[in-house]
């Protein structure tokens, strides 16, 4: 009698957990709480932290890389306004005004 009871308790145990599995998964992920962050992201942060430490030129590197690897990213466009403040072309260019070999 009393194995039965335990094997029937585990059972309803086990039952139990399993049923609440997919209701654990159903809910939208919270954001503020990602592992990941875009990498336009970070390097836009970087830039920023260049920029609060007084570091131009690190800045307007970190900038220029950002909208080179990542163009189409919503930071790429807030790198943008940030070279335009700062009365720098987006792209580095040389006498001729043309971009320098890769």
């Amino acid at each position: 009698m009393l194995v039965g009871l335990r094997v029937s308790f585990a059972a309803v145990v086990l039952v139990a957990t399993f049923a609440n599995a997919p209701f654990q998964c159903a809910s939208e992920p919270d954001l503020r709480r990602r592992r990941v962050e875009d990498p336009s992201e970070v390097l836009f942060a970087l830039a920023e932290r260049f920029e609060a430490k007084g570091e131009r030129d690190a800045q307007v590197a970190t900038l220029r890389y950002l909208i080179e690897r990542y163009p189409s990213s919503r930071f790429a466009g807030m790198a943008r306004q940030d070279l335009e403040s700062l009365g720098v072309p987006p792209t580095e260019t040389n006498t001729t005004g043309e971009r320098p070999p890769e």
